[in-house]
C-alpha cells in the first residue's frame, strides 16, 4: 500500500505538518517542576461538583509549583452543547477562588476570548491541527480510512467490555464484529479512488496494534501502580464532518498545549489504554494522570456515586442558593480530597487554606462521601471566624 499517496487522496488540503506545528507550539519555558495543568470541560450543562473538586486541586497543583492553569472549551460536540454554559463554567469557578492564567477566559463584555499563545483554546477552532495529525498517521500506516454509514460505525462503538464479557452469546457477537472490522482494514487505493470520486464519506480509524489479553504497567498519581490492558479496538479518530473524536483531540491538545498533569474523574480509567497507545502512535510524551475518585452519598441502605440528574447537591449553583459561603464549600471540599488537609488544620487553625501544601499521593484514592452535616459544621466554622 502506498500510505503517501493514501494521505494525499484524503486530505489533499492539509498542507502543515508535525514539524512547523511543533515550531508553532514551542516548549514553555518554565521553572524545573512547574505543573501545566487543565481544565477542559465539555459545554453541555450546568457546573457539577465534580467540576469544583477537579478545579480545585488543578489550580493547587500548578499555582504551588509555579505553573501554569489553562482552561481549554471541549466544543466538538456541538449537537450537545448549551450556549453560555462555558461562559457560566468560568464565572462560577472564579467565585471559588479559581482563576486560570490563559485559555478561554472571558474578556471586558463577558465573552470568551484566548489568553495566551498555545491556541486557539476551543477545539472547535483547531480542526486544520487535527487533520494534520490524520494525515500524518495514515502516511505512516497507522491509521486508515473507513467509508461505511453513521448507523454501521454507531454499531461496531457500543460493544460493552465490562458486564456482559460473561455472556457467551454476547462473546460470540463480539468476535463476530471484531472479524468485519479486521475485515475492514482490507482495501486497495483503487477502491479509495472509487469512493472519494462518488463522494462517499469516510472516518479514520487507528490500526490497533495491541491485545486486550496483554497488560502494559501504569503509575497514576493517585491511585499509585496498576496494569491495564492494552488497546485492541480500531477506535475512530476523525469523524466523517472533519471534526475529531474526544479521545484524538486531547491527545494532540495535551501536546502542543505542553500539558504536564492531568487530574480527572475516575471514570476515565476505562479509556486509558486507548489513550496511551494514542499518544504511543503520535510520538508525544505521555503526560502524569492523576484519577480522582467520585464523590458519593448514602442512599438508603447504599452508597452511590452522586448524580447529577437526581441530586441537587450536585449543581454547584446549590450551595449558593442554601447560603454557603464560597469559603465554606473550599474548606469542606479540601477535607475530602486530602486526606491531609484536617490534621493540618487542626494543626494550622488560622491558616489560610492557599497556605496547604497540595500533594497528589494525599488525594483520596477511594470514594469521598458527600457528608452534608459535615458541610454545615464546617460552615458554621468559617462564620464564626469573622
Amino acid at each position: 500500500m502506498d500510505y503517501v499517496k493514501l494521505s494525499q487522496m484524503l486530505f489533499p488540503e492539509v498542507t502543515d505538518t508535525p514539524e512547523t506545528l511543533e515550531e508553532r507550539y514551542p516548549q514553555r519555558q518554565l521553572p524545573e517542576g512547574a505543573v501545566v495543568t487543565r481544565m477542559a470541560p465539555s459545554p453541555t450543562g450546568f457546573v457539577h461538583l465534580g467540576n469544583l473538586v477537579q478545579g480545585l486541586t488543578s489550580e493547587r497543583m500548578a499555582h504551588k509549583s509555579g505553573g501554569v492553569l489553562f482552561l481549554r472549551v471541549e466544543d466538538t460536540d456541538a449537537k450537545r452543547e448549551v450556549e453560555g454554559a462555558a461562559e457560566g463554567l468560568i464565572r462560577t469557578l472564579a467565585t471559588y477562588g479559581i482563576h486560570f492564567d490563559e485559555g478561554a477566559i472571558l474578556d471586558g463584555s463577558g465573552r470568551i476570548s484566548d489568553q495566551g499563545a498555545y491556541g486557539p483554546y476551543r477545539q472547535s477552532e483547531r480542526a486544520e491541527i487535527y487533520q494534520t495529525f490524520a494525515k500524518q498517521l495514515v502516511r505512516e500506516g497507522k491509521a486508515y480510512p473507513c467509508f461505511t454509514t453513521e448507523e454501521e460505525l454507531d454499531e461496531l462503538s457500543q460493544i460493552n467490555k465490562k458486564e456482559e464479557l460473561k455472556n457467551t452469546d454476547w462473546q460470540a457477537e463480539a468476535e463476530a464484529r471484531r472479524a468485519e472490522m479486521l475485515a475492514r482494514r482490507n482495501f486497495t487505493i483503487e477502491e479509495v479512488e472509487e469512493h472519494l470520486q462518488a463522494g462517499h464519506p469516510f472516518v479514520v480509524r487507528i490500526l490497533a496494534d495491541g491485545a486486550e489479553d496483554k497488560k502494559v504497567k501504569f503509575t497514576d498519581l493517585i491511585k499509585g501502580n496498576m496494569e491495564i490492558p492494552e488497546n485492541d479496538e480500531d477506535f475512530v479518530l476523525l469523524k466523517s464532518d472533519g471534526i475529531p473524536t474526544y479521545h484524538f483531540a486531547h491527545a494532540i491538545d495535551d501536546h502542543f498545549m505542553r500539558t504536564t498533569l492531568v487530574i480527572r474523574g475516575e471514570e476515565w480509567l476505562s479509556s486509558l489504554p486507548i489513550h496511551i497507545e494514542l499518544f504511543k502512535a503520535l510520538g508525544f510524551r505521555l503526560p502524569k494522570y492523576g484519577h480522582n475518585c467520585s464523590i458519593q452519598k448514602i442512599d438508603g441502605e447504599t452508597r452511590r456515586k452522586l448524580s447529577k440528574r437526581k441530586d441537587p447537591e450536585a449543581a454547584v449553583r446549590f450551595f449558593a442558593e442554601e447560603g454557603y459561603m464560597s469559603e465554606s464549600v473550599i474548606e469542606y471540599l479540601m477535607t475530602i480530597a486530602a486526606s491531609d488537609f484536617e490534621d493540618w488544620r487542626r494543626a494550622n487553625p488560622d491558616a489560610d487554606t492557599d497556605s496547604f501544601k497540595f500533594s497528589p499521593k494525599k488525594l483520596n484514592p477511594a470514594g469521598s462521601l458527600f457528608d452534608y452535616a459535615k458541610l454545615t459544621d464546617v460552615s458554621k466554622n468559617e462564620i464564626a471566624k469573622m
